[in-house]
């Protein structure tokens, strides 16, 4: 996937096919949700079943399920979207980056609309910061890998110097730069170091 060259209509169908499917993940999250509220506080209920205790832990774990296929599946389009422009590597990185922010915003609300009202707020704020501060190095670095993917301050086959390691450039991925050393050595320099630091491109030998 990564060195093919997709065709236009190809990846116009893909798109279409991406958001088709966040639109199925959203109709089938309402449906789902509605029939569960109609079970519990309805329909059971009328034959003497009370499980009306247990419909907010029903409704958390739609939320959670579908919730994670609405965001995988905005994420998928901003991949599919990307590839009309950059390649693999730097539309993946945009994915990851979409997904681990929709990931976060997903749990906060969550957490914020279990809880309700002002401590719901407060909680999903909360959450929101633990979650920002847990990932603040992993996002760094995959908003540093897309700057270097869509920068291209060198390429993969450059020589390079850089954070103190010399050697060939192998591959740029979300979070490390793989080069390979003259002795063989397989040398992951981070990301955010990159971006922060001297780079030197030096000729092929």
């Amino acid at each position: 996937m990564a060195d093919e060259e997709i065709d236009f209509s190809d990846l116009t169908k893909k798109v279409s096919r991406a958001i088709f499917r966040i639109a199925v993940y959203i109709v089938a999250y309402v449906v789902v949700s509605a029939i569960a509220q109609y079970l519990f506080t309805d329909l059971l209920p009328k034959y003497n079943i009370n499980l009306q205790d247990y419909l907010t832990y029903v409704q958390l774990l739609l939320a959670v399920a579908f919730g994670y296929m609405i965001v995988n599946g905005i994420a998928t389009f901003f991949y599919w979207t990307m590839r009309a422009k950059y390649d693999h590597a730097t539309a993946a990185a945009i994915r990851n980056a979409v997904r681990i922010i929709g990931v976060g915003a997903l749990a906060a609300s969550i957490a914020g609309g279990t809880a309700g009202g002002a401590a719901g707020a407060a909680l999903g704020g909360f959450i929101g910061m633990v979650i920002g501060f847990a990932t603040q190095r992993v996002l760094g670095q995959a908003v540093a890998g897309l700057f270097v993917l869509v920068a291209r301050p060198f390429k993969i086959g450059d020589r390079i110097s850089v954070a103190g390691e010399e050697g060939v450039v192998e591959d740029v991925a979300t979070l490390f730069t793989r080069i390979v050393k003259d002795d063989g050595t397989v040398a992951l320099i981070p990301n955010n170091t990159v971006i922060g630091g001297k780079i030197l491109i030096k000729p092929k030998k």
